[in-house]
């Protein structure tokens, strides 16, 4: 014989006085864990994977634990929520790679050399400079350069007036062109 999952079938077929198998989620996951969790690598082929796939499994069997109304058909619902789960997973997965006939290189910048070495020295030796402008200055640099705001936005951060950042930057830039340690870049 068969048991029924219909609703209908299980409330025809069971006496009212019956007793869940499972009277709370948390004896349901103490007790079945160990099975759903080989279920899962079965899915996923990773153990990590596997975890995390049937934490979400469980979490949606929680979110519906009152509306089961068959406790005896609790693995097959869990089940169920894995592979759905696992298929949706693998539907939503992103391919980052593509095949070409040609490994695309990286492109130089021109004046910026194609040695990652002198990259770095040219930005070590570019925030040196940088650092020997005075405070005020170098903040408005950094704020207007580095972190990319507009001018207003940089008076409104500093509590000057756009003027000012205007003003100061032209001077910042001005010492910067003048700096011999940055005349490699010219």
């Amino acid at each position: 014989m068969t048991t029924p999952v219909c609703t209908s079938a299980s409330n025809a077929a069971a006496p009212a006085t019956q007793a869940l198998a499972y009277p709370s989620f948390s004896s349901y996951v103490k007790a079945r864990r160990p099975v759903l969790l080989r279920t899962a690598r079965s899915l996923t082929g990773n153990p990590s994977d596997a975890e995390d796939l049937l934490q979400t499994a469980l979490t949606k069997t929680y979110v519906a634990w009152e509306r089961i109304e068959d406790h005896r058909a609790l693995d097959g619902y869990v089940r169920r929520a894995l592979v759905n789960t696992r298929t949706s997973q693998w539907r939503k997965r992103r391919v980052d790679e593509f095949a070409t006939d040609e490994l695309p290189e990286p492109e130089t910048l021109p004046g910026w050399g194609g040695d990652p070495a002198e990259r770095q020295a040219l930005r070590d030796a570019m925030w040196r400079a940088i650092m020997r402008l005075p405070a005020r200055q170098r903040a408005m640099v950094v704020l207007r350069y580095y972190e990319d705001l507009s001018e207003a936005q940089t008076a409104e951060v500093l509590g000057v007036s756009t003027g000012t950042v205007k003003s100061a930057v032209s001077r910042a830039l001005g010492k910067l062109r003048d700096d011999p340690e940055l005349g490699i870049v010219r």
